[in-house]
C-alpha cells in the first residue's frame, strides 16, 4: 500500500472533477472498487464512508480548482494525508482504492500544477490566495448593502476554514510561520463561522436580523423574549457570546446538544409567532410577546405533563414565581427545558410518560436553582444532578434508558420470542403509570428494578447463574399491565357479552316456546315468567367463568400487577362464585312445587314456604352494576367525568368496572352517535331473535317432544347412549345444527343491515353521486362550495347544524361556486391539484392527463372568472365558433346559447384574452403596435355593446383560429428556424382580420416583426 510518505512534498499532485458536486453524500460504490477508478470518484461526494471528514477538502478543491490549480492540488495531498492519518492500513471498504487512485492522480497532476505556480513556494502561494480569497468573496459580501446572500456567506466562511487548515499543514512541512495578518484573519473568520451555520427556517445569528424573515413583529417578539436572560445564575468557566438566550443557560446548565438546542430554539420562536400573530393580527399592535400567547403554547405543551402528575397525586415542578416581571421569563424556561428534553429524546418519545418522568425531576432541578435552595446534602446551592458538561443529557440520561429497551429488543428474538418473555416501547412505558416509578429515583439509580434484567438474559450474558443473579431475575419489572396469551379462549373473552347475550335469549326462547302456546304472549303467564328468570341463574353461571378465564388469560401478568388490580381480580370470582350459589337458592323458594334441581335445593336448606320477593330483591341487587354501567352508557358525558376524575370514591366505584389505566380514560362518543350505535344494534338483534325464534327454534319443539316420547327398545345400530332417557342422542343430533346458526347467523344480519344502513347513509350524505366523467364535468361547478363547505373551518359566527338534521338532510347542496369567490377557488385548487399530482406520482394517469385536469394556479384579475381545468373546457372553442359562425347577426341569441354552458363561456373569455395578451407581447414595433391597440380598440366596445356579430363578418372566424393554434404550436417548439414562419403567420392573421372579418379596403400593411421567439412562460 503505498503512504504519504512515498510523496515528497515536491511531488504534490491532485486533480479534481469538474463536475459539480451533488447535494447528497454517496458511498463508494462496488462498482468503483472493482475495476478502474476515474477522476469522478474524487468528487468531494463520493469519498469512503470511513473517509468522511476529508470531504469538506475535495469540495474545496473541487471549487478552487479554476482559479488556481495549485492551491486545488494542495488541497487535495493535504486530503491524501489526513486520509492516511484517519485510516493508516486502508481497512476501511474502497479506502486502498480510494487512496492508490488519489495518490496516482496527485503525482500525475504534481509537474503541471507547479509549472502554473506564481509564487515562490507552496506556503507563499496558499497564504496569497488565503487572501484573496478572504478579500474578493468574504469581504465583499459583507459589505454589500443587503449583506448578500446568506448561504454564499456561510459557504465561503466554509470555504475559508478548510483554505486556513491546509495552509497551516503546508507551513508546518516547509518550517514557516503563519503572518500574523493571516491569524487575526482567520480569527475573524472563525468567530463568524460559529454564527453562520446551518438552519432549518430562522437564522438567528446576529447579521442575520436583515434577514426578510426576521423582520416579522411577532418573529421580533418572540426572539427578544427569549433573549431575555436577566437573573440567571450562569456557570463559573462559561463564556458567555453574543446574543445569549435562555436556551443557551439551559444548555450550559443541564447540558444538551448543540445542535438540538438550535432546532428547539427555532421550535420554540415559531410556536410562540404563531399563536401571537393569531392574537394580535395587525402589526401596530405588537409591542413585545403577549402573555396570552404564553400561557396557551405552555397549555398545549404541558397538557399530558399536567394530567400525568394528577393521575398519579404528584404536584407538577411548574412552579411560578411571585414576581410579575420574572413570570414570562420562568415559563420560556419550563417551555425550553420541555422541548429540549424532547427534541434529544430520539426514540424515548414513544414513551411520554417516561419523558413526563424526567421533566418532572429536571423542572424541580431548574426551580430549585433560579430560588437559590439549598441541597441537604452538599450544603450547597442546588445543582443539576448529571451536572452540565458537554452531551451529558443524552450520555446519562437518555443512553441508560435507551440501553433497556435495546436489551429488551435483543430479547424478542426477532419477534419469535413469546410476548410475556420481553417488554417493548409501550409495556416499558406502562412503569411510569405508576407510583412506584419514582422508586427508580433522580439521579436514577443503577440497581434500580427498571434496569434488571431476566434470568434469561442474564444467563445469555454471563453463561451461569449466581445468589446475586437469582435475585435480580426476581425484581425484573417484566410487563406491567397486560401480557398476551394466544389462546382460542380469547374468541369468548373478546366478546363475552355477546356470548352471554345470545345463550340467555337461546334459553328464554326454548322455555317460551316448549311451554305453553309457543307465542311470545306465554312469558306473561306465571309459570312461563318465572322459568325465563331462570336466565339470571345462567347469567351467573357465565359471569363466574368469565372471571376465572381472566385469572386465567392475565395469570403471566400477576407478577407485576398492583395490590389493587390483584384484589379486583379475587373480588370478581368470589362475587361470581357468590350469586352462584345465591341464586339457585333463591330461585327454589319461588316455586311450591319446585321442578327438577330447583326441588333438590330446596330440600337442602328447608322446604319453607315460597318466597318469590327474595328472589327478586336477588336479582335486582346482582343486576344493580349493570343498572349504573346501563345509565353511564346512555350519559357518556357523565362517564367520561368519572373516567377522568382523581376523587378516591370515584376512583372506588370505577375500580370495580374495569382497572384503572392512564390511557383511554374518557375516550367515548357524543350521546347522538351512541343512539345511532344503539339503535342500529337493537334492530339488528330483535331481527335476529325473531327469526331465530320462528325459523329455528319453534319448529323443532313439536318433533322434539315427539322424539322424546317414542320408545325405542331395540337399536339396529350401536346405542351410543345406553343409559340416556327420552332419546337424548337423537334430540342432540336434531338440535346441534341449528344451536350453531343461531350463534353464527349474527354475521348474516350484521352484513345485510350494514349493506341497507350505509346505503341509506351514503345516499344521504352524497357518496358515490358522481360515478362518470361525465357526471363529473357537470357537476365540476359546485365541487369547490363542497370542498369548503365540509373542509374549511366555518367562521365563528355562522351557525354549524349538528345532529340528525344534519345527517339526514338534502338541503345541503352545494350552488356553483361564483366569480366574486376567489378564496374559496384558490383553497380548491390547492387540494385538487394535490390529489392530481399524487395520481401522476403513482404513475395511474400520463403527463398529458395531468396537465388536463390541473387547476390553473394562475388568475387574470381583468378576467373576474373562476378558471376551470382544461379537461372541462376541451372542445368549447371549436363548437362555439360554429355558433358565432351561423348565428346570423344575432348577438343576443348566441351570447344566450353560450352563456348556457358556463364552462363555453370561461373558454371563449379565457381564449379571448389570452389571444390578447400573447398578440401584445410578441408584436414588436411603435407603429405595429398602434396597428394592434387600434384593432383591439374597435373590437372590445362591439363586445361590450352586444353587436360584433351584426358589425363583423364571423365566417372567417374559423380561419383566424387555425393561424392562432399554428402560432401556439409555434411557441411550444420555441425553435429559432421558426422565427419567419411566426412572421408570416401573424400577417396572415392580420389580413383575415382586416379583410375577412373586419372587410376593410386593402391597403398597405405594417411590417409586423417579433420581439421574441420565447414563448411567455420560459
Amino acid at each position: 500500500m503505498a503512504s504519504s510518505s512515498s510523496a515528497s512534498t515536491s511531488a504534490r499532485g491532485g486533480g479534481g472533477s469538474d463536475q459539480p458536486s451533488q447535494p447528497q453524500q454517496r458511498r463508494l460504490m462496488r462498482t468503483q472498487t472493482a475495476g478502474n477508478l476515474g477522476e469522478t470518484i474524487f468528487d468531494s461526494e463520493v469519498v469512503p464512508s470511513s473517509l468522511q471528514e476529508i470531504a469538506p477538502i475535495l469540495r474545496v478543491a473541487n471549487e478552487v480548482e479554476k482559479s488556481n490549480a495549485r492551491v486545488a492540488y494542495l488541497c487535495r495531498f493535504y486530503a491524501f494525508e489526513k486520509a492516511h492519518r484517519l485510516d493508516p492500513t486502508s481497512s476501511g471498504r474502497g479506502v486502498r482504492q480510494f487512496k492508490t487512485a488519489l495518490l496516482q492522480r496527485l503525482e500525475r497532476e504534481n509537474d503541471p500544477t507547479l509549472m502554473g505556480r506564481v509564487k515562490k513556494s507552496d506556503a507563499r502561494e496558499m497564504q496569497s490566495f488565503y487572501q484573496h480569497y478572504y478579500k474578493k468573496y468574504i469581504q465583499a459580501l459583507q459589505n454589500a448593502a443587503d449583506k448578500a446572500d446568506r448561504a454564499q456567506l456561510t459557504k465561503a466562511y466554509q470555504t475559508a476554514n478548510v483554505l486556513f487548515e491546509v495552509l497551516k499543514a503546508v507551513n508546518m512541512t516547509q518550517s514557516m510561520e503563519l503572518d500574523r495578518e493571516i491569524l487575526d484573519v482567520q480569527d475573524k473568520v472563525a468567530e463568524k463561522t460559529e454564527y453562520y451555520v446551518p438552519y432549518n427556517i430562522l437564522p438567528l445569528d446576529p447579521d442575520s436580523a436583515n434577514q426578510a424573515i426576521m423582520r416579522y413583529p411577532e418573529i421580533q417578539a418572540a426572539v427578544l423574549a427569549l433573549r431575555n436572560t436577566r437573573g440567571l445564575p450562569w456557570p463559573k468557566d462559561y463564556q458567555k457570546k453574543k446574543d445569549e438566550d435562555i436556551l443557551d443557560w439551559l444548555q450550559a446548565m443541564f447540558g444538551f446538544q448543540k445542535h438540538n438546542v438550535s432546532n428547539q430554539r427555532e421550535h420554540l420562536v415559531l410556536l410562540l409567532a404563531n399563536v401571537h400573530i393569531r392574537q394580535f393580527p395587525k402589526p401596530d399592535q405588537q409591542p413585545k410577546l403577549d402573555e396570552r400567547a404564553l400561557t396557551e403554547v405552555m397549555k398545549k405543551l404541558f397538557k399530558n405533563y399536567k394530567k400525568w402528575c394528577k393521575y398519579l397525586g404528584r404536584k407538577s415542578s411548574l412552579w411560578l414565581p411571585t414576581i410579575q416581571q420574572e413570570v414570562q421569563q420562568r415559563k420560556l424556561l419550563y417551555m425550553g427545558l420541555y422541548l429540549l428534553i424532547w427534541g434529544e429524546a430520539a426514540n424515548l418519545r414513544f414513551m411520554p410518560e417516561c419523558l413526563c418522568y424526567i421533566y418532572h425531576h429536571m423542572a424541580f432541578e431548574l426551580y430549585g436553582m433560579l430560588a437559590g435552595n439549598v441541597s441537604p446534602m452538599t450544603g450547597e446551592n442546588v445543582k443539576p444532578a448529571y451536572g452540565g458538561e458537554k452531551e451529558a443529557f443524552l450520555t446519562k440520561v437518555v443512553t441508560p434508558i435507551y440501553k433497556v429497551i435495546a436489551k429488551e429488543a435483543e430479547r424478542s428474538k426477532k419477534g419469535r420470542s413469546k410476548h410475556s418473555q420481553w417488554r417493548n416501547y409501550d409495556d416499558i412505558n406502562e412503569y411510569f403509570w405508576s407510583v412506584d416509578c419514582f422508586r427508580l429515583g433522580w439521579p436514577m439509580r443503577a440497581d434500580a428494578e427498571f434496569f434488571c434484567l431476566s434470568t434469561e438474559q442474564i444467563r445469555q450474558n454471563n453463561g451461569s447463574l449466581n445468589q446475586e443473579n437469582k435475585a435480580s431475575k426476581d425484581r425484573w419489572v417484566g410487563k406491567v399491565n397486560f401480557v398476551e396469551i394466544r389462546s382460542f379462549w380469547h374468541i369468548f373473552r373478546s366478546f363475552d357479552r355477546m356470548w352471554s347475550f345470545f345463550i340467555l335469549c337461546l334459553q328464554a326462547m326454548i322455555i317460551v316456546a316448549w311451554n305453553g302456546t309457543g307465542e311470545p304472549t306465554a312469558i306473561f303467564s306465571s309459570d312461563v315468567f318465572k322459568k325465563v328468570l331462570s336466565v339470571f341463574i345462567t347469567a351467573a353461571i357465565l359471569k363466574l367463568g368469565q372471571a376465572v378465564l381472566d385469572v386465567i388469560l392475565g395469570w403471566k401478568a400477576q407478577r407485576s400487577m398492583s395490590f389493587h388490580v390483584k384484589l379486583r381480580y379475587i373480588f370478581k370470582v368470589v362475587s361470581a362464585a357468590t350469586w352462584v350459589i345465591v341464586l339457585p337458592v333463591t330461585y327454589a323458594y319461588t316455586w311450591e312445587n319446585p321442578p327438577g334441581f330447583a326441588q333438590t335445593i330446596k330440600s337442602w336448606f328447608g322446604n319453607n314456604s315460597s318466597s318469590p320477593s327474595l328472589f327478586i330483591l336477588a336479582v335486582i341487587m346482582y343486576l344493580s352494576p349493570n343498572m349504573l354501567a346501563a345509565i353511564l352508557f346512555l350519559f357518556p358525558f357523565i362517564r367520561r367525568f368519572l373516567e377522568r376524575s382523581n376523587y378516591k370514591i370515584v376512583m372506588l366505584m370505577m375500580w370495580w368496572s374495569q382497572p384503572r389505566l392512564y390511557v383511554g380514560r374518557g375516550m367515548h362518543e357524543s350521546t347522538f352517535s351512541l343512539f345511532k350505535y344503539t339503535m342500529f344494534w337493537v334492530l339488528l338483534i330483535v331481527t335476529k331473535l325473531a327469526f331465530s325464534y320462528y325459523i329455528e327454534i319453534k319448529p323443532l319443539v313439536a318433533p322434539t317432544k315427539a322424539i322424546m316420547e317414542v320408545r325405542i327398545t331395540t337399536f339396529q345400530w350401536h346405542e351410543f347412549f345406553p343409559r340416556a332417557k327420552n332419546n337424548i342422542g337423537v334430540v342432540i343430533a336434531l338440535w346441534a345444527p341449528i344451536i350453531l346458526v343461531y350463534f353464527m347467523d349474527a354475521q348474516i344480519w350484521y352484513a345485510i343491515f350494514s349493506t341497507l344502513f350505509g346505503g341509506i347513509y351514503g345516499a344521504f350524505r352524497r357518496l358515490g353521486e358522481i360515478r362518470t366523467l361525465g357526471m363529473l364535468r357537470s357537476r365540476f361547478e359546485s365541487l369547490p362550495a363542497a370542498f369548503n363547505a365540509s373542509l374549511i373551518p366555518e367562521e365563528k359566527t355562522e351557525p354549524k347544524k349538528k345532529g340528525l338534521k344534519a345527517t339526514f338532510s338534502f338541503s345541503s347542496k352545494f350552488v356553483p361556486i361564483t366569480s366574486n369567490k376567489g378564496k374559496e377557488a384558490a383553497r380548491f385548487a390547492q387540494l385538487w391539484n394535490k390529489i392530481i399530482t399524487s395520481f401522476r406520482e403513482e404513475d395511474l394517469i400520463s403527463n398529458r392527463e395531468m396537465d388536463l385536469l390541473l387547476v390553473p394556479y394562475w388568475a387574470d384579475r381583468e378576467l373576474d372568472l373562476i378558471q376551470w381545468p382544461p379537461f372541462l373546457l376541451a372542445s368549447k372553442i371549436p363548437i362555439a365558433l360554429d355558433m358565432a359562425k351561423d348565428s346570423n347577426g344575432k348577438d343576443g341569441e348566441l351570447k344566450k346559447r353560450i352563456a348556457n354552458d358556463n364552462y363555453m363561456s370561461c373558454a371563449v373569455r379565457e381564449s379571448y384574452a389570452l389571444f390578447k395578451n400573447i398578440i401584445k407581447f410578441l408584436v414588436q414595433g411603435n407603429r405595429e403596435k398602434r396597428i394592434i391597440e387600434k384593432i383591439f380598440s374597435e373590437v372590445d366596445p362591439l363586445i361590450a355593446n352586444e353587436t360584433i356579430i351584426r358589425e363583423y363578418k364571423m365566417s372567417a372566424l374559423p380561419s383566424l383560429y387555425d393561424l392562432f393554434v399554428k402560432l401556439i404550436k409555434y411557441l411550444l417548439d420555441n425553435k429559432q428556424e421558426d422565427r419567419d414562419q411566426v412572421v408570416i403567420l401573424f400577417q396572415d392573421m392580420l389580413e383575415v382580420v382586416t379583410r375577412d372579418i373586419m372587410m376593410e379596403d386593402p391597403g398597405p400593411g405594417p411590417n409586423i416583426q417579433l420581439v421574441r421567439v420565447n414563448p411567455p412562460w420560459t
